[in-house]
């Protein structure tokens, strides 16, 4: 069997650079070409935060040895701050605050709970990114509570199946913490 011959980094990170100057090329011709032809509609804004998303992910995703919960965690914020920077283009519609980003931890924690199910016995390693997602979910809610947000259902969905969440990774990985505080602290 032939297998293709591994690029070399430098290589890589010549290509890299290349896609990457391009993107800049393709977001500055979005941009000219949406002030020539549709000013009063800012569709290369929109674009761009797309563009700019996508690289996010694809810098952190080619980091070695990438934690999935901090791959997650990474993606609920970038992706919040996505949805709301489009909201504001389109308006203040509201949405992203009172239905994507509660949608974005519902999900966010369904992930969680699946990392958790299936390598309990990492907890430890996933339970600072549960942590702050769970503290993230607060946000919806506090909101409410500050009359920002105007359907209160999906934040208070939100909230409650993260905390319902970091309690079953707790009640999985239990003899685990135990035994990892015992040798922490040599009780």
């Amino acid at each position: 069997m032939i297998y293709p011959e591994k690029i070399k980094a430098k290589t890589s990170d010549k290509i890299l650079k290349i896609c990457m100057g391009l993107s800049i090329g393709i977001m500055l011709l979005l941009l000219l070409m949406n002030k020539l032809v549709t000013p009063n509609i800012p569709w290369a804004a929109l674009a761009n935060a797309g563009i700019l998303y996508t690289w996010i992910v694809v810098i952190y995703s080619i980091k070695k040895n990438v934690n999935i919960a901090g791959h997650v965690l990474l993606q609920i914020i970038v992706l919040s701050i996505l949805m709301i920077y489009i909201d504001y283009i389109l308006g203040e519609k509201g949405w992203a605050i009172n239905i994507a980003i509660p949608i974005m931890i519902m999900i966010a924690n369904l992930i969680m709970l699946v990392l958790t199910i299936v390598s309990y016995k990492k907890y430890m390693k996933y339970a600072i990114y549960q942590l702050i997602i769970v503290l993230a979910s607060m946000v919806p809610v506090i909101l409410v509570t500050e009359h920002i947000v105007q359907d209160k259902t999906l934040s208070i969905i939100a909230t409650s199946i993260s905390i319902l969440n970091f309690i079953i990774g707790l009640v999985l990985s239990a003899k685990d913490i135990k035994e990892t505080i015992i040798r922490k602290f040599h009780f």
